[in-house]
């Protein structure tokens, strides 16, 4: 036999990431130039100085958990009062450090153990890491610093849910804007949320009328109101305290009104956070698929094109635009479909969601269509590197995962990238390749094999392959 016969044809083990990150470059469509920062914005190296010095107790509460070999994900009354006295800090700035290192992802809690997070580990070579660990502390917020306890949980929601508009104002203002402009946006942005949700002010007749009764209850009405805009101001003061604390903006005094002179203004974080958030979103409405408005299928497609990070700026304005969970649900309704290709993007999409992804991650492994790309997911998000993330998967799991992202090429690729795809089968021979596939039981099967076959330059292999395809498709072995 010669080296060409399938008996000897050896297959590199080279291990690479499913086919959605192995894209074709970005047709022609018009894209833009790369975006500048504003004037100003400090370069990405002091950005990420500035966010490191900020976390340093949070890095320095990481490294104490994780020397415990398994500290419990709760911090006990008991734990806290150790690290407190190990790193000369009081209780209460112990457990403001832990949480900020859990939302940050400098720790990460499995089966209810805390454990090293894979940032941390990147925390001082690698800037990107830190500024995306600045930015999700900054999008727990609220989490950071807790609403008053008298506050009602209606209004607090319709705060947070305010303010990225609040932030969006002082980063377009592009310098101090005063307390009261934030307090009058925030009231106007709080009535339309209500108008959304259908709940109407009533009008009291009783002012308008004159009757002593009713202008009894329009006094009572006016006393509700007054009432309600004091918790809204003590709500806009919570959340600029806690913006504050994470290091977004800070509040000063100011040639404000007379009741309330305070001003307000983004740090150099806080600015180039929002900056980005507001051209992610801007890029997304301008692409032609509109892709921020999309379900998450044509979302998806609409990114099929796009080389890894144009692609990951897509995937954050769209899930920007849809709370977390609901678009959770939607990626992975779109990759229980029939394109293979949607699988591997929709676990693309959810790697970029990160943590509050992972029940729902961890509850697809029990499906078989989603479990090697859930495996995988998990495997990464636990700290694996993404090329030894395979070794999670059985050598049935990584066959089955072979074959749906040769269906995913042989549906959206072009014959020399599928020819290639051999060399990522974990098998060592074509042979061995093709019994374990047909084994396998992926429903593609057959059409994965008649396009392998007719895309392989070898007359020899794409005979073998052909036999293989014959073989599922009647039944034999």
């Amino acid at each position: 036999m010669t080296s060409r016969t399938p008996r000897d044809s050896r297959l590199r083990l080279v291990r690479q990431r499913p086919v959605a990150t192995d894209r074709r470059p970005a047709s022609h469509r018009g894209s833009r130039p790369a975006p500048r920062p504003p004037e100003g914005t400090p370069p990405p190296a002091e950005l990420a100085r500035q966010a490191r010095s900020g976390l340093a107790g949070a890095v320095e509460m990481a490294h104490w958990a994780a020397a415990q070999h398994g500290a419990p994900g709760a911090l006990s009354d008991e734990a806290a009062a150790g690290a407190a006295a190990a790193l000369g800090l009081t209780p209460e700035e112990v457990r403001a450090d832990w949480d900020r290192a859990r939302l940050v992802g400098l720790v990460e809690i499995h089966g209810g153990a805390a454990r090293l997070g894979w940032r941390l580990k990147a925390w001082h070579r690698d800037d990107s890491a830190v500024l995306r660990g600045w930015v999700a502390l900054l999008d727990a917020w609220s989490l950071v610093s807790p609403a008053p306890a008298t506050a009602e949980p209606t209004a607090v929601s319709e705060v947070v849910e305010a303010v990225p508009q609040l932030l969006s104002l002082l980063q377009l203002s592009a310098g101090p804007v005063p307390v009261a402009a934030l307090l009058d946006m925030l009231r106007q942005r709080v009535a339309e949320l209500r108008t959304e949700r259908c709940e109407v002010p009533q009008e009291h007749d009783g002012a308008r009328t004159g009757d002593p009764a009713r202008t009894s209850a329009g006094a009572g009405a006016t006393e509700a109101a007054d009432a309600a805009e004091d918790a809204l101001r003590r709500l806009l003061d919570w959340a600029l305290d806690a913006l504050a604390s994470v290091g977004a903006l800070t509040v000063g005094h100011g040639d404000g009104a007379a009741d309330d002179p305070r001003e307000a203004v983004l740090t150099a974080l806080g600015n180039w956070a929002v900056w980005v958030k507001l051209e992610q979103i801007c890029v997304a409405a301008q692409s032609p698929a509109g892709n921020i408005e999309q379900p998450a299928p044509d979302m998806l497609r609409g990114c099929a094109g796009l080389t890894p990070g144009p692609a990951r700026a897509e995937y954050r304005a769209w899930l920007a635009a849809r709370p977390v969970g609901s678009a959770v649900i939607e990626l992975l309704d779109a990759a229980r479909g029939d394109d293979a290709l949607l699988r591997g993007l929709a676990f693309e999409a959810l790697r970029v969601v990160g943590a509050p992804a992972e029940p729902s991650v961890r509850d697809a492994v029990e499906e078989s269509c989603l479990r090697p790309y859930a495996l995988l997911w998990l495997a990464e998000h636990e700290g694996a590197d993404p090329e030894d993330a395979l070794d999670a998967l059985t050598r049935e799991e990584a066959t089955w995962l072979w074959v749906d992202t040769a269906a995913a090429i042989s549906d959206h690729g072009e014959s020399p990238l599928l020819v290639r795809h051999l060399d990522s089968a974990v098998q060592g021979t074509v042979p061995a390749l093709l019994a374990e596939v047909r084994a396998v039981g992926h429903p593609r099967t057959v059409q994965v094999l008649v396009a392998l076959a007719a895309a392989h330059p070898d007359p020899a292999l794409a005979k073998a392959v052909r036999r293989a395809a014959f073989q599922v498709h009647t039944g034999g072995v």
